[in-house]
């Protein structure tokens, strides 16, 4: 071989062996994003949570949520480690409230309004007001807890069907019709009296000014007769925002039945998981319902009035002698699973009912701060992401969605706090 020709030989391995250690080129071929973590989906997520009982809870016991508390399931510190994007303030009227006389429930309703939208001009940087889907969204958008706002008991509608608007206007977005006794409105699951067998006359008109003016009908603490009727009747989809299953929990009117899951599931509405271990386990209700029945009886034996502070000297030496059986996050999840097997993936949320249950709040569960766990075990239990996210809160906003679409229909014009 010529002079040359070795050097031409001697390039070309050069070249070669450069060539050869040279990194692997990956431009022309991207990696598949690595899968969110169950923190991160959460913050990613949209998580609506159609129950939180705080404007009660302050009611009662003044205090700021825009900072840290030591009291309660809720504040915004936690809330935002949570990854929670709209917490749907509960308006809630206790029914012994309609027994005070004419205009207590609407004075009521109208207080806790006030006071919810105080919260949030309290930190207007970090917290608004949501009255329409397109306001949750602006404010996930920007960084902001949304404050929509639901009414857990018809009661301030007081029999005129012009409260419908009035109370629209005020930003509420879903009534419960009932809660723990029948009213004007509607038969209660937790009343024996089903004065109505259903809903009253009054009831049968709400319904559809409900519909009309797209403020969802809620079904939670309805009889079945009742739920049944309202699922028969509503134009829109429909929300159950804050039940479970009685499958787990036989006997547990409060909840709903395979039949009703599945019915509204049929009409397109999305039943909202309630946390409460009471709601959720048949070990917790049964506990609930001895110590009950173990503080009748010595009412009785000692002849006590309700009230008397020998009462709940009992029910402590009770409670602290018979540990409460709290259920788990596994618990919460059983119910879902269900109902995606009842209903499907789309008809399925999260109504936690924190703040409104007491001590009773299961393992894992115990405020805003821990939907992540939550997400973590539908991840175990194999749900995709695209289906975790609907959980979350896609389903219940297509629900919402769906009721302002028909609103529009009718002529009402939606008053969004955001865009106007």
């Amino acid at each position: 071989m010529t002079g040359p020709s070795k050097i031409c030989l001697l390039l070309c391995l050069i070249l070669l062996f450069a060539a050869c250690s040279q990194p692997e080129q990956t431009a022309t071929r991207p990696e598949t994003p690595a899968a969110l973590t169950a923190p991160e989906l959460a913050q990613d997520a949209l998580i609506v949570d159609t129950h939180i009982d705080v404007p009660y809870r302050l009611y009662r016991n003044p205090a700021d949520v825009t900072k840290a508390t030591e009291d309660g399931e809720f504040d915004l510190p936690r809330a935002q480690a949570g990854g929670l994007d709209a917490a749907f303030m509960s308006i809630y009227i206790p029914a012994r409230v309609e027994d005070e006389g004419e205009g207590k429930a609407k004075a009521m309703a109208l207080e806790l309004i006030t006071l919810t939208e105080g919260i949030a001009a309290t930190a207007p940087a970090e917290i608004g007001m949501a009255t329409c889907t397109s306001d949750v969204l602006a404010l996930k958008a920007a960084g902001k807890l949304a404050l929509p706002m639901g009414m857990e008991n018809g009661a301030p509608m007081e029999g005129d069907l012009a409260n419908v608007s009035f109370f629209h206007d005020k930003g509420i977005r879903y009534v419960t019709l009932a809660h723990s006794k029948s009213n004007h409105i509607s038969d209660s699951s937790y009343d024996e009296n089903e004065q109505w067998q259903g809903l009253s006359a009054f009831g049968k008109t709400l319904v559809p000014e409900l519909n009309r003016y797209g403020v969802m009908i809620d079904i939670s603490h309805l009889s079945d007769m009742a739920a049944t009727q309202v699922l028969q009747m509503s134009a829109t989809p429909v929300i159950a925002s804050h039940s479970s299953l009685r499958h787990f929990v036989p006997g547990f009117h409060r909840n709903m039945t395979d039949e009703m899951v599945k019915a509204l599931g049929e009409n397109g509405g999305v039943l909202q998981i309630n946390f409460g271990s009471g709601f959720i386990s048949a070990a917790s209700r049964e506990w609930a319902n001895n110590r009950t029945a173990a503080v009748r009886a010595f009412q009785a034996e000692n002849k006590l009035p309700d009230g008397d502070d020998g009462l709940r000297v009992f029910a402590a030496d009770w409670t602290d002698a018979n540990p409460y059986p709290f259920a788990n996050t596994d618990t919460v999840l059983d119910h879902i699973d269900r109902t995606v097997e009842l209903a499907g993936i789309d008809h399925v949320g999260l109504g936690s009912d924190y703040d409104g249950v007491g001590d009773t709040l299961p393992e894992g569960l115990k405020d805003v701060s821990t939907y992540p766990n939550l997400v973590q075990g539908l991840m175990d239990r194999g749900y995709s992401e695209a289906d975790i996210r609907k959980i979350l809160g896609e389903n219940l906003m297509r629900v919402w969605q769906a009721n302002e679409v028909y609103a529009a229909e009718q002529g009402v014009q939606l008053k969004c706090t955001q865009s106007g």
